[in-house]
C-alpha cells in the first residue's frame, strides 16, 4: 500500500532532515511512527502526502509515484496533520462538503457519513456554525470527520491524539482498527506511546533522520529486552 524507498530529503544548510529512510506497509495495517522531537516524523509524512518533495528516492502509494502522478495517488489517500490548521471563514459543513467534492463522494452517501463520523465526535449540531469559533478539539475532530469521509485507503495522521478529549481519542481508535479490519491501513505518529503499544501491528522508530526499527512491539522489546518506553528513553537521552 505505502513503499518508500531509499528517500532522503535535505534543507539548504545540507542538514539531512530524513536519511535514506526505506519502510513499506502493506494493506491492513496499522503503523505507528514514533520517534523524539526533530526525528524526522513530520518531514517524512509531509513527503508521504506530497506536501514536500524528496531530495531523493520514491514514495508510492498503491503504486503510485506520489511526485509523477500526485493526483492519481492523493485518491488513495487522506491526511490529518499535527496541527488543525484549515480556513475559517466557512461553516463546518461547507468544508466538509468541500472534501466530499474533492473525492466524488455521491449525495446520500456523503450525507450518511458526515451524520455518522460527526455525531460519533460530538460536533454535529455546531456543523451550521463558523469554523472560526470552534476550539481546537472540534477543529481537530471536524478535520478527523473530513478525512474519514472518502473511506481511503490509507489514512495517514499526525500526532491525531493531540486536542481530543477522552471519549473522542477512544472513538478514534476504534475507527482504526475498524477501518483496518475493513482492508484499510493506517499509518500515525504520535507520542502517547501507551496508544502505539495497544493499537499498532508494528512500530517504526525513527532518530536522527534514520529507520532504527520497524517491527512487531513483541520483537522490538525481546531483542531490546525492555518497555517501548525504555527503548524510546534511551534513544532519545542524548537530546
Amino acid at each position: 500500500m505505502l513503499v518508500i524507498s531509499n528517500v532522503s530529503k535535505n534543507y539548504d544548510n545540507e542538514k539531512k532532515a530524513v536519511d535514506n529512510l526505506s519502510l513499506e506497509i502493506k494493506q491492513g495495517e496499522i503503523i505507528g511512527f514514533i520517534g523524539p522531537n526533530g526525528a524526522g516524523k513530520t518531514t517524512t509524512i509531509k513527503m508521504i502526502t506530497g506536501i514536500l518533495a524528496p531530495t531523493t528516492g520514491e514514495i508510492r502509494i498503491n503504486g503510485k509515484d506520489i511526485n509523477k502522478e500526485p493526483v492519481e495517488a492523493k485518491r488513495n489517500f487522506t491526511f490529518v496533520p499535527d496541527h488543525p490548521t484549515i480556513f475559517d471563514g466557512i461553516r463546518g459543513i461547507e468544508y466538509l462538503n468541500f472534501i466530499a467534492d474533492m473525492y466524488d463522494i455521491p449525495e446520500a452517501v456523503r450525507q450518511e457519513r458526515i451524520e455518522r463520523f460527526t455525531k460519533t465526535f460530538q460536533i454535529y449540531t455546531a456543523l451550521k456554525d463558523s469554523i472560526s469559533s470552534y476550539s481546537h478539539g472540534m477543529r481537530q475532530k471536524l478535520l478527523i470527520s473530513g478525512a474519514l469521509l472518502p473511506n481511503p485507503k490509507l489514512f495517514i495522521l499526525d500526532e491525531p491524539m493531540v486536542g481530543l478529549d477522552p471519549q473522542s481519542n477512544k472513538m478514534l481508535k476504534d475507527i482504526m482498527k475498524e477501518h483496518c479490519k475493513n482492508g484499510g491501513t493506517v499509518f500515525f505518529s504520535s507520542h502517547m506511546l501507551e496508544v502505539v503499544e495497544n493499537l499498532c501491528d508494528r512500530v517504526a522508530i525513527i532518530h536522527k533522520g534514520k529507520l532504527i526499527a520497524c517491527d512487531t512491539l513483541e520483537k522490538i522489546k525481546q531483542k531490546n529486552d525492555t518497555s517501548l518506553e525504555e527503548i524510546f528513553l534511551e534513544m532519545t537521552k542524548d537530546e
